[in-house]
């Protein structure tokens, strides 16, 4: 169970990097040439890769690719709708709600076997 806790909090902080690597340059570098803003987030992704590769891991000790991947998809639409929100400034739509229930969904058939 703690490599489990351990694989969510480091792919929570890798996916905050990642999320920040994919979008903030909507916002901040979009006055920039495209080139600068791919530099830019290559840069940001690599912290993203120094806690993901080492989350995943740890967590396949324990779990399957499988559960690996939709455990990283859970985290990521959890991270990214308060950035999207928060961040980004865009409006609260009824779509996060029926993609987690999808999510939902898709975790029950992944972890099911355990």
């Amino acid at each position: 169970m703690r490599e489990i806790w351990q694989t969510v909090f480091l792919l929570i902080i890798s996916n905050v990097f990642m999320t920040f690597a994919w979008y903030a340059h909507l916002k901040e570098l979009n006055h920039k040439p495209w080139i600068i803003a791919a530099l830019i987030s290559w840069g940001i992704a690599f912290f993203e890769y120094m806690l993901q590769v080492p989350a995943n891991r740890i967590g396949y000790t324990v779990l399957s690719v499988a559960q690996l991947k939709i455990l990283q998809e859970v985290i990521t639409l959890t991270v990214f709708v308060p950035f999207a929100l928060l961040y980004l400034k865009e409006p609260l739509k009824l779509d996060y709600l029926w993609a987690a229930l999808c999510m939902m969904g898709a975790v029950y058939f992944m972890f099911r076997a355990r």
